[in-house]
């Protein structure tokens, strides 16, 4: 899948690593996309509520019947195999696995690998919002 057919078919966005901070990239990429009409689901264990959405402390904590489209990753490149690792023990035996996508400098290729050999398509090295713009 293209990254135009990604971001038309999603509507539901876990972002891992939501940021309260204003003057973060991990509030400002998903705050635009909220407003641009995608549902994010914010993921940090260090907050509540995120863009005025409940705030899960990790992908396992996503109610099972809340289908997600796209995991956004804003965390450290050693981070990116344990969320991987998350992602397929929530997400590996549903029919719908969402897109893994890792922000600029946040790719590993051994969660890339994880991923992949999981049938989780992995996107790396590039931001949801300046793809959005490109593409729309």
């Amino acid at each position: 899948m293209n990254i135009r057919e990604i971001l038309e078919n999603a509507k539901k966005i876990a972002v891992v690593g939501c940021s309260t901070n204003p003057t973060k990239d991990a509030h400002n990429v998903p705050a635009f996309l909220q407003k641009m009409g995608y549902t994010i689901i914010p993921v940090n264990p260090n907050c509540d509520r995120v863009l005025g959405q409940t705030c899960y402390a990790d992908l396992k904590g996503i109610p099972e019947d809340m289908n997600i489209d796209i995991i956004d990753i804003f965390r450290r490149p050693k981070d990116t195999e344990k969320v991987v690792d998350d992602a397929i023990d929530r997400f590996g035996k549903s029919k719908h696995k969402p897109v893994i996508w890792t922000q600029f400098g946040v790719s590993s290729d051994l969660a890339k690998r994880q991923a992949e050999e999981a049938g989780f398509e992995y996107v790396e090295n590039r931001c949801l919002k300046v793809e959005y713009q490109k593409n729309f």
